[in-house]
């Protein structure tokens, strides 16, 4: 069985922090058009990301961490790259969830909160 897209880290017991993280699994599309930046589609296991930035010193990953913290509403220092940072495939960690109640019910929404923030062609 694959990984899902969306997974969700609990936090730490004994830890000051009481909020998680979200780890999504990225396939990252450089140099695009910037009218095509943002989120291309989403599958149980994998979420495509459209950035205008190339892939050289970093700029398509600073691209990366700001699509997802206007779509999170969160500071660029809460999302972070913790895998693949030199490739296309990488694992996005937003931090500082809270998830309140059915962890199930909260990653639907976040599936429908990335559907429709989907680039239209």
């Amino acid at each position: 069985m694959t990984r899902p897209a969306i997974l969700h880290i609990p936090p730490v017991p004994k830890s000051l922090l009481r909020v998680g993280k979200l780890h999504l699994r990225c396939h990252i599309k450089p140099k695009t058009h910037t009218t095509r930046q943002g989120i291309l589609s989403i599958s149980p296991s994998l979420i495509s990301v459209c950035v205008s930035a190339a892939a050289r010193e970093g700029e398509a990953n600073a691209a990366v961490r700001e699509v997802f913290s206007k779509i999170f509403h969160c500071p660029k220092s809460d999302v972070e790259i913790v895998r693949g940072l030199k490739s296309r495939e990488k694992t996005i960690a937003i931090c500082g969830v809270d998830v309140e109640g059915d962890e199930e019910r909260y990653i639907s929404a976040l599936y429908k909160k990335l559907e429709d923030t989907i680039v239209k062609k």
